[in-house]
């Protein structure tokens, strides 16, 4: 009985305690340093750095400090090279500051580190800014590079050294514009091992350079980016005041904007002077009703719910949480937005495109007009992981196979990412006959076979060539999104695990994840082998064979057992020499296309992770000769 007291006691002094706390957070100390003095300081203190001089809002970093700039995505770093010179990280890309232009809002920057000769022909940079903060100037111009092309089609020829998978053709040519409009002109290009894209000025292409060095010249000169000056802050400074952020968060992050005023004139005194008295005021009198509101308040929920302190308290010590992991996962420099800006570029959630056990997807719009997906996170236990999986993992990747995230929101109870818009949306809508909706165009099997070469790039990525390695554990065609030329993207990263070592070993997992059907066999047999960048293939192995069958792995309602399990009915259509497709009309050379995707397949499948191909070799098992493929042992029924 006792005890049962000494709780209800303490609920009107943890209340008390936390609602002073939280006014006494929203209105400024009297005892405070004056922010005037801020106001000399960040109009005294501004950025130099080399060439970098007298850079003032948005900008901070070295003595400048953070509360005189626009946020993190503004830090300027300056670091000892040949000289000194500034440097800016945007998503997860750096770059050397060449030029600020105050006044035109722009700078001129190159990727980091400089690209050198010898270092051309292994590049594997995307320049994509992925922030909507930054955005490229009206002067920059796209270049699409292909690599590995047939003879006939090369600027220049690579050393037969270089790092390419396609030992015989080293051919390199470029073109300006991105690579969809490029291929439309140019469709023979589709025959070149890959293609990058970079930016670099109009004009920054010298034609009295020999042809190599004409591309790398132009890729060191760099290209110009406008960054975002908020309308406030004009009117600060037309006040004669100083912009800079209020901290608004712990880190600095997505701080809002703070107008800093000179002190010294009366008026100004005695209108702060007032404004003090009217605070002290105003919390002397509101102070007691809003505590007895709050303990009334408390003490309903106390015999309604069992989970009150879950509503007053834990949501925003889990928030706190949230953000250090994503802060020491480098995720912070993404923007972030607030649920009044989700609900504004939804449209207050007008347009649904999805729905499932996550959450729910809307689209939506960009200040600046570009389309977005926003997906809306179920708030339920064990989703604060996921969003944090997702933000901390798709935050690292810059890839054309890779969906791009814009952002996210996190406020109290409500999670949210914001993703580039995908037009044609997911995989599976084109590749399951049943419920297939006579609107949605169908794909032939030329462009399947290219969608399934893109995702194993989008892998490769992950597992070898980002800056830490990413497992995604989910890979199934309903998380394969398609732009609107149909390139494919790899989404959903709620499930996915970051590792740190670069080599074939297992990581440790203390739970299976995945979906039925894909999830690999040592996920939940830890006999058959350790988990691994594997499993992803395995998952891999299985989409494949969907995207040649047309129909999910577990058939339940094929009229015989052998078809049920899907692996074991096309080995044994493999062995016999029968059709593959689900289309009885395809040519010789889609049926050959079917076949290679089937063996690849299968291979992907095996139950042992040791017996199945890295995901580097699924791409060359992919885009090597029929004649070296083998036909893989019979899958085992269990594996289903």
């Amino acid at each position: 009985m006792d005890n049962h007291i000494d709780i209800h006691m303490h609920i009107p002094v943890r209340s008390m305690i936390f609602l002073v706390l939280l006014i006494n957070s929203l209105t400024p100390s009297l005892s405070q340093q004056p922010l005037s003095n801020r106001y000399f300081l960040c109009k005294k203190q501004l950025y130099n750095c080399g060439t970098i001089s007298n850079i003032s809002y948005p900008f901070w970093g070295v003595d400048r400090p953070r509360y005189c700039g626009g946020g993190d995505q503004f830090n300027l770093t300056c670091e000892l090279g040949t000289g000194q010179f500034a440097s800016i990280q945007i998503a997860s890309q750096k770059f050397q500051v060449i030029h600020i232009d105050s006044v035109q809002n722009k700078m001129r920057m190159i990727p980091m580190p400089p690209i050198v000769k010898h270092e051309f022909c292994s590049m594997k940079r995307d320049f994509n800014l992925s922030s909507p903060s930054f955005w490229y100037s009206e002067t920059v111009q796209n270049i699409t590079i292909f690599y590995d092309c047939p003879a006939g089609f090369s600027n220049f020829t690579c050393p037969s050294s270089s790092n390419h998978r396609n030992k015989k053709n080293n051919n390199v040519v470029f073109y300006e514009g991105v690579e969809e409009q490029v291929l439309k002109e140019h469709p023979e290009l589709k025959e070149c091992g890959r293609s990058l894209r970079v930016a670099t000025d109009e004009g920054a292409l010298h034609p009295n350079v020999t042809v190599d060095n004409q591309i790398i010249e132009a890729l060191n000169w760099g290209f110009h980016v406008n960054y975002s000056f908020p309308e406030e802050c004009k009117r600060c400074m037309r006040s004669e005041g100083v912009c800079g952020s209020n901290n608004a968060y712990p880190d600095g992050s997505n701080a809002a904007l703070s107008c800093y005023l000179p002190r010294g004139a009366m008026a100004g005194n005695r209108w702060q002077w007032k404004l003090r008295h009217i605070i002290v005021g105003f919390i002397a009198i509101v102070i007691p009703g809003l505590v007895l509101i709050y303990i009334c308040t408390v003490c309903c929920l106390r015999y309604k719910s069992s989970s009150w302190e879950e509503v007053f308290w834990f949501t925003t010590k889990s928030n706190q949480d949230i953000e250090a992991i994503l802060k020491s996962h480098g995720a912070l420099s993404l923007k972030r937005y607030k649920f009044c800006d989700v609900k504004k570029m939804t449209s207050f959630f007008k347009v649904k495109l999805g729905q499932g056990g996550f959450g729910t997807v809307y689209k939506g719009k960009l200040l600046n007009g570009s389309d977005v997906a926003v997906k809306i996170l179920n708030l339920s236990k064990g989703k604060d992981k996921e969003f944090i999986n997702e933000v901390a993992s798709i935050s690292k990747t810059s890839h054309i196979n890779i969906v791009t995230l814009f952002g996210f929101c996190l406020e109290g109870n409500k999670r949210a990412l914001i993703y580039e818009f995908m037009s044609n949306g997911s995989l599976d809508t084109f590749i399951y006959k049943k419920g297939h909706d006579e609107g949605t165009p169908s794909l032939n099997w030329d462009q399947l076979y290219q969608i399934a070469i893109g995702i194993a790039k989008g892998l490769e990525y992950l597992h070898k060539e980002c800056n830490i390695r990413i497992f995604h554990f989910d890979i199934k065609p309903h998380n394969i999104l398609l732009d609107e030329n149909f390139c494919p993207k790899i989404s959903d990263f709620g499930l996915a695990k970051l590792s740190l070592r670069s080599d074939d070993s297992v990581i440790s997992m203390s739970d299976a994840r995945g979906t039925m059907g894909y999830v690999a066999p040592e996920m939940w047999n830890k006999h058959l082998g350790g988990i691994s960048h594997r499993s992803d293939v395995y998952s891999y192995g299985m989409m494949l064979l969907e995207i040649v069958g047309g129909r999910k792995n577990i058939h339940a309602e094929a009229n015989h057992t052998s078809e049920i399990y899907f692996p074991y009915w096309i080995h044994k259509r493999l062995e016999q020499g029968t059709q593959l497709g689900n289309n009885e009309n395809i040519g010789i050379a889609e049926n050959d296309i079917v076949k290679r995707m089937t063996i690849v397949g299968l291979w992907c499948i095996q139950t042992l992770p040791n017996d199945r191909p890295s995901i580097s070799r699924v791409i060359d098992m992919l885009e090597g000769s029929m004649e070296s493929l083998e036909l893989p042992p019979k899958p085992i029924l269990s594996a289903a």
